[in-house]
């Protein structure tokens, strides 16, 4: 194995590194976005500089050997010290210029960000925007996002966060919905209307139980869990559902219901690595985004 230092292609390790986590060729090929017969090669590659044999080879795919479980570990380091290396890179990016990456839950992206996005063009038209809706966490640290926008605090010590203020939660329905039944005037009358609810999704259940109301999912005639979905019936009159106040205020076909139903409020939270934060084009996407966030939070 000694005639293989200094040799070693590291693009090489990462193609082990694939195969090691997914166990087959196939799976290790669909992660790289690449071919079985290209993945084969390289592992028989590696295998051939190092020296040594990294998997042993059966019916069902490949396992590692000793050697191979052993270097896994050495591999994982290498691959986050090149990963490391992209971020304080890019960290050092000088131009205003290029392209800055958000991650954002859909109803945010949906809702709130298009004309968010609108006025950061108007304001830096070099930049250009990537805009990830998604209710799974992005992961700053693989470059899924520049910028991330939360609804928790973000706990990752090299994370640079800013509390923008909260959303607040209310009961509202469209006016459509009220042509045919009359406002609830308690939350004990919301149990006589149609609510929306979830379909797998628990939160809305129990946030009746919360308030003393128990309810089971047949309770709710109409169920969503995709949140953009849940928006449209809710404003298509399918009954009594639960959004942001600064949503309502937005929509004239919604009108807010005047209960305290004792909701939790939404922080919103801007998040960055503390690295991509310094370059400048990303520094001026998150100044505007958190003037333009603080105009909808309370």
């Amino acid at each position: 194995m000694n005639d293989a230092l200094g040799k070693l292609d590291w693009s090489l390790v990462q193609v082990f590194l694939a195969v090691a986590e997914h166990g087959s060729l196939t799976g290790a090929a669909r992660h790289l976005s690449t071919s079985q017969p290209t993945v084969g090669r390289q592992i028989r590659e590696i295998e051939e500089q190092l020296g040594v044999e990294l998997f042993n080879r059966h019916e069902r795919g490949l396992a590692l050997t000793e050697l191979g479980r052993s270097l896994v570990s050495l591999a994982t380091m290498m691959k986050q010290a090149a990963r490391e290396m992209e971020l304080f890179a890019a960290g050092y990016g000088e131009s205003l210029s290029g392209t800055v990456r958000i991650s954002a839950s859909e109803v945010v992206s949906l809702e709130h960000l298009p004309r968010i996005i609108e006025y950061i063009r108007r304001k830096e038209p070099t930049i250009a925007i990537e805009l990830v809706p998604s209710d799974v966490t992005s992961r700053l640290h693989f470059r899924e996002a520049d910028i991330a926008i939360r609804m928790y605090r973000p706990e990752q010590l090299d994370l640079v966060t800013k509390h923008i203020g909260d959303l607040t939660l209310v009961a509202c329905a469209s006016r459509s919905y009220f042509k045919r039944r009359q406002i609830p005037a308690s939350p004990e009358q919301l149990a006589d209307h149609d609510i929306i609810g979830m379909d797998r999704n628990t939160q809305i259940i129990e946030g009746f139980q919360k308030g003393g109301i128990v309810v089971d999912r047949d309770f709710f005639k109409v169920r969503t869990d995709h949140t953009g979905t849940y928006l449209a019936l809710l404003r298509a009159g399918c009954g009594i559902g639960f959004t942001q106040r600064a949503m309502v205020k937005a929509d004239p076909r919604l009108v807010e219901i005047p209960l305290d139903l004792g909701l939790p409020a939404l922080p919103v939270w801007l998040t960055a690595h503390e690295v991509i934060r310094k370059t400048p084009r990303v520094a001026r996407v998150w100044d505007l985004l958190a003037c333009e966030l603080g105009k909808i939070v309370d």
